[in-house]
């Protein structure tokens, strides 16, 4: 029979070693897997953090071996290329940093003494391993399981892309289901069968058979099935196969599997089993502050829970394959899943073969998973520019691939939200989906709505849905949010806008709040906290939701609730303040030191109050029998602890000079352009702005940033709809990004210019 021993125990760790390892390090540092070399740098910002080959070392003693005639280590996650050697042998290679693969160790392993296993991981950047460009933390290490797994010579196949040597497809036909059952066999002899069986989660059997091992493909009928439905019934059948000689068991592999009919319609959205299911969630990153990649099943678990808690219908696991155990967990609580590679951002003329060998990992892996239903081929790959003709071709063919492994699921991707709609490589897979951050990055938030009316107006046919939109808070308060300010008030603000536009167009077939969790970008200076990206609707350390979790919450959620925003921003100038309450309940009634505020009634579960603001207040929301409790104060001065001043930052909003009735660096650049002296202004702004990208062309040609993306003033003059959302202080603040620079004296020199420039009168 099969076993399974974990090498998870006592690692040398090995920083940056001169060569391969021959021996156990003296001294040792010793680490356990899940390990992460970049826990901590890769989360500091500066984008600084190691990336390059560490070692991992580990004497195996011949009394800890399975038994079986053939041995095999299993790694579940090395990021991003792997060397193992075993008894100073060189066994394999592997890359991709997020898929399971193993390798037969039988000829290498001493069965009499002590086995040295290294594995030398390598996280550098190369030019044909994804991902080389994207705004995470590419961590380094050994950060999944490690096992050693002993089978007979005739065994179920391990080598087979990583997968789980078992194959099921159910189909459903009404009442019934058909289930095909296709398992990978090595070595297998005559006289030997395989026993099959499909079983109830009581363990009852339902369809059983047995047959040569010569057939690997089987078929039964489940009779009034029982369907996965989703987080209404996530119901999963088991499926078993044996392989048995001479009425001895030798191997066995079992995978649970869930009979669901779907589509996905350009109209009605996500049908799941022939009824209207919209796929309302999460994107997530597989990331912890502290911990890095290297997640234990408990952080899985309390991920899965608190994603189940704010109500989310699915999943967009981003942006690579995650763990197992995750997938396990999504069929479980019955999310539809968007699983992906990681082709990422910027292209790579030699990294077609790796989009391909990491493609059929992930579907080979994944592919008994109910709960996912679309492929992704890339994201944002368009980012260093328009896509080439060795771009498309890659998208075709790992189309084409996807739907030759798989007749059962479709594709899809997300694209930039630059990308023009029309565009060839936007229309090559089933469907599609758009990065935007109208109201964030550029633009305001009523355009999100209008620019899918007009793809959905353009491309009837064709499913579109938006993969990604969100904003970053920290703990910033205001009374005032405004766009940029990186304040819990305008995120919530934020979604409360995306909620109402992207939530009541049933034609989205899904939706994902990118993201549900801050995650590890080292690279990233922003909000006064380096390292992170603070999109998540949950801190990177999980112990704080955010508003606007609770925003979500009151939409998708059926556990009944109530809840006061703002709890972090108790210190409040204004005589009258705004609270913000959110619910699912139908009405909610506020309290201010016992007295009632009025009782409000929202189709949209977002509850407004006007609170007088004076001495000390406690606020207490109820909504039947529910409560929340809130505490405000008012001050005569605006509590700066609450204001966001950017470390390096030439100026920040407040310390610039403002004209009643003129512009000043802190008004948008589309309201600016609304006006004639504003398009003057502009005109000479762009002038200046190709100067100083002409002059910095000897860091990067085009003005290129060394691992970013470029920018001409033709993109420039494409992005104008999105650049109208910007301040021209934050503008000029991002032209960091292609090596432009302004110093304090140019800013305010520019500032003057725009307190010369009245506003037009509204």
């Amino acid at each position: 029979m099969r076993q399974i021993v974990s090498l998870n125990r006592k690692w040398a760790f090995v920083m940056a070693p001169e060569g391969v390892p021959s021996a156990m390090p003296a001294p040792a540092y010793f680490v356990n897997v899940p390990h992460s070399w970049n826990a901590i740098d890769g989360q500091d910002g500066a984008g600084d953090y190691y990336r390059g080959t560490c070692a991992y070392v580990k004497n195996l003693s011949f009394e800890d071996l399975p038994e079986g005639e053939k041995l095999f280590i299993e790694i579940q996650g090395a990021n991003s290329s792997a060397d193992l050697y075993v008894g100073g042998r060189h066994v394999a290679h592997h890359d991709g940093g997020y898929s399971t693969w193993r390798a037969d160790v039988t000829e290498a392993v001493s069965r009499t003494g002590d086995t040295l296993i290294v594995v030398m991981v390598d996280n550098s950047a190369n030019d044909h391993v994804y991902p080389q460009m994207a705004d995470f933390t590419f961590y380094g290490g050994l950060y999944r399981d490690v096992n050693l797994i002993g089978v007979p010579a005739s065994h179920f196949d391990l080598e087979y892309y990583g997968g789980p040597g078992i194959a099921v497809t159910p189909i459903v036909d009404g009442k019934n289901a058909s289930v095909k059952t296709e398992v990978y066999l090595k070595d297998a002899k005559e006289g030997q069968t395989l026993r099959f069986a499909i079983k109830l989660p009581c363990g009852c059997t339902v369809a059983e058979t047995e047959v040569p091992a010569t057939e690997t493909c089987f078929d039964a009928v489940i009779e009034d099935v029982h369907l996965w439905h989703g987080r209404k019934d996530p119901y999963l059948y088991t499926a078993i196969v044996e392989l048995v000689e001479d009425g001895k068991v030798l191997d066995t592999v079992k995978t649970r599997f869930g009979c669901r009919s779907y589509a996905i319609d350009p109209e009605r959205g996500f049908i799941l089993n022939g009824e209207e299911y919209p796929l309302r969630g999460v994107s997530r990153h597989q990331d912890r502050w502290g911990v890095g990649n290297a997640l234990t099943h408990e952080h899985h678990k309390e991920d899965m829970e608190l994603i189940y808690e704010v109500g989310a219908t699915t999943i967009r696991l981003a942006h690579y394959q995650h763990d197992q155990y995750f997938y396990d967990l999504c069929d479980e609580y019955g999310m539809v899943v968007w699983a992906e590679i990681p082709y990422i951002s910027q292209h790579l003329p030699g990294g077609r073969e790796n989009t391909i060998s990491q493609m059929k990992e992930l579907v080979t892996q994944n592919y008994n998973h109910p709960s996912i239903v679309v492929w992704g081929l890339s994201n944002e790959i368009t980012m260093k520019g328009e896509a080439d003709p060795d771009l498309i071709d890659n998208h075709k063919v790992l189309n084409s691939l996807c739907h030759e492994m798989d007749k059962t699921r479709l594709t899809t991707m997300a694209v930039l939200s630059m990308c023009d709609m029309d565009a060839e490589y936007v229309h090559i897979p089933d469907t599609v989906s758009y990065n935007h951050y109208f109201g964030w990055y550029g633009g305001d938030t009523s355009m999100n709505g209008p620019w899918f009316d007009k793809f959905h107006e353009k491309y009837p046919n064709m499913p579109i849905g938006c993969s990604e939109y969100g904003c970053e808070a920290l703990n910033w308060h205001t009374s005032d949010p405004k766009q940029g300010d990186y304040t819990e008030e305008y995120q919530a603000y934020y979604h409360e806008e995306l909620i109402r536009q992207l939530f009541t167009r049933k034609y989205l077939w899904a939706t994902h709040v990118w993201n549900m969790f801050d995650f590890g970008a080292d690279a990233r200076a922003e909000g006064g906290e380096n390292g992170q990206n603070h999109k998540g609707l949950v801190t990177m350390d999980r112990k704080y939701k955010k508003d606007s979790f609770y925003a979500y919450k009151a939409w998708l959620s059926d556990e009944p609730f109530v809840h006061i925003c703002g709890k972090r921003y108790t210190d409040r100038v204004e005589d009258v303040t705004r609270v913000t309450v959110y619910s699912n309940q139908p009405s909610v009634e506020l309290f201010a030191n016992g007295e009632s505020l009025g009782v409000k009634e929202a189709a949209d579960h977002f509850f407004y109050f006007d609170v007088p603001n004076s001495g000390e207040t406690t606020l207490v929301a109820k909504a039947g029998e529910l409560t929340d409790e809130s505490f405000l104060r008012k001050v005569d001065t605006f509590n700066e602890a609450y204001r966001l001043v950017e470390k390096g930052a030439v100026l920040n909003w407040f310390d610039i000079t403002e004209r009643e009735g003129y512009f000043s660096l802190n008004d948008k650049m589309g309201d600016i352009m609304d006006s004639v002296g504003g398009k003057i202004w502009l005109a000479t702004m762009m002038l200046t702005l190709k100067k100083k990208m002409d002059a910095g062309k000897g860091n990067g040609e085009k003005g290129e940033k060394k691992g970013g993306f470029s920018i001409d003033m033709k993109s420039v003059g494409n992005m104008t709809q999105m650049l109208g959302g910007f301040t021209v202080l934050r503008l000029t603040s991002m032209m960091g990004m292609v090596n432009v620079s302004f110093t304090k004296e140019e800013l305010l020199k520019i500032n003057a210019q725009l307190n010369r420039i009245r506003k037009p009168k509204k």
